[in-house]
């Protein structure tokens, strides 16, 4: 069996504001096939825990027409062409996505993050380009202005136990699938 060999340069065939959609030829033995994988800025997500509790987010989210529970996180880079930059440069990611932390920390949660340690990140397939960077966060202190949520951001922080947090994951309150299934390991010690 022959391996897909990756020839010319990505195309992007179609830009959004968030997402593009990019194109590049493979050589299949003797065949030459086109192939397409939608790109988005990656993102972070926040374990932070202290004292046997976790802190999430109660947050709104306009595709699910309601409120989820989630790890507090955002985008690393804020526009596609910025991270499109960072691709062909000499740009560290985990780098790029432990500022994102910093930022994001004070942002969603009023608190600023002291130290953040990565420990996992995830990729939802071959066809779809859009990485989580996980870190945990142990060391933080109160922001003095509280919270700096963005326009139209519906984020309630909350703590919850451990074993609750776990119980959120297997009943589907936290919604993002790869993020529960990074929680479940976390909790379990794999991580």
């Amino acid at each position: 069996m022959t391996h897909p060999i990756p020839i010319g340069e990505e195309k992007v065939i179609h830009q959004g504001h968030i997402i593009e959609i990019v194109q590049q030829d493979h050589q299949v033995g003797d065949r030459v096939i086109p192939f397409e994988k939608a790109r988005r800025s990656p993102g972070v997500r926040m374990i932070i825990v202290k004292d046997g509790k976790m802190l999430l987010s109660k947050e709104y989210r306009t595709e699910l027409g309601g409120d989820d529970y989630r790890l507090p996180g955002g985008k690393v880079f804020d526009k596609l062409e910025e991270y499109n930059e960072a691709l062909k440069g000499e740009v560290d990611l985990v780098e790029a996505a432990r500022g994102a932390v910093e930022r994001e920390c004070v942002e969603e949660t009023g608190h600023a993050c002291l130290s953040a340690k990565h420990i996992h990140t995830t990729s939802p397939g071959a066809t779809i380009s859009w990485d989580l960077y996980y870190f945990v966060v142990e060391e933080f202190e109160a922001n003095a202005d509280g919270q700096q949520l963005e326009g139209g951001e519906v984020i309630e922080p909350m703590w919850f136990g451990l074993d609750e947090v776990k119980e959120m994951c297997l009943d589907g309150r936290v919604q993002e699938e790869r993020t529960a299934a990074v929680l479940m390991r976390y909790l379990d010690g794999r991580l």
